[in-house]
């Protein structure tokens, strides 16, 4: 595998083994004429994710497993596979396999025709298949999240997401930062593309990291990235001078 590669997917999940049994596969096939890595990141699962993962290795090569030996949530599980991946651009996705990898390849498309100035592109759900408490509760979360940052993401919580990882790393870590990307990109003096994506109903199991975190348990966070967007009054236009040219 080279050094440097254009995507690292990262997908963080808890007991999700029936999930990713379809889900590394569909990511296989979506950037299978790119250069990537599919990293998963197990948050202390017990189903048998491990199990599954090290026999899919055996004919994927691009596959590979970082392990939380606790459950430590999701935003720390972004973050594992931030601190390990080799990508040019980070690609995230939720691992209940309602998002579809299959726009990654112009996610990553549109941000190179972007420009350099350009670090995210964001997918925006149509059609969701969540039930209406789960839907009633992303709705008034990113009402409030658009009316406090005012980041112009209609739907900041999606998981389909692909970041220029240099700026990831950049970007101010905390719980549910993954809710916040758009916000903190900005806060960079960065922009930010949309994809219109189809979301899809969860084959197996059940949501791992609840409901009520996206307002309630997040409104300390919302607070806090309105404070960190106000502390950035000058973003510095600089380059390095060569000090042995005449």
């Amino acid at each position: 595998m080279p050094d440097q590669l254009e995507v690292s997917v990262v997908i963080p999940c808890k007991n999700e083994r029936d999930n990713l049994s379809f889900l590394i596969d569909e990511v296989g096939e979506a950037l299978k004429d790119r250069s990537f890595e599919l990293i998963i990141v197990d948050d202390g699962s017990d189903d048998g994710t491990g199990a599954l993962l090290k026999d899919f290795a055996k004919t994927r090569p691009w596959l590979r497993h970082v392990r939380h030996e606790k459950s430590c949530g999701q935003s720390n599980a972004v973050r594992s596979g931030l601190l390990h991946a080799k990508g040019e651009f980070v690609a995230t996705l939720d691992g209940d396999g309602q998002n579809d990898p299959a726009f990654f390849p112009q996610m990553v498309d549109k941000i190179k025709a972007a420009g350099p100035n350009c670090a995210l592109a964001a997918g925006q759900r149509m059609k969701r298949t969540d039930g209406a408490l789960k839907m009633l509760s992303s709705r008034i979360a990113n009402g409030v999240r658009q009316a406090m940052l005012k980041d112009n993401t209609r739907d900041s919580g999606c998981g389909l997401k692909v970041i220029r990882r240099d700026v990831f790393l950049m970007l101010p870590f905390f719980e549910s930062w993954h809710r916040f990307l758009p916000a903190l990109v900005v806060r960079e003096g960065l922009s930010v593309v949309h994809i219109d994506v189809v979301d899809r109903g969860r084959s197996h199991g059940t949501s791992k990291y609840g409901i009520f975190d996206r307002l309630w348990v997040g409104i300390p966070d919302l607070f806090g990235v309105l404070w960190l967007r106000k502390r950035r009054k000058k973003i510095p236009v600089f380059q390095e001078i060569d000090l042995n040219q005449d």
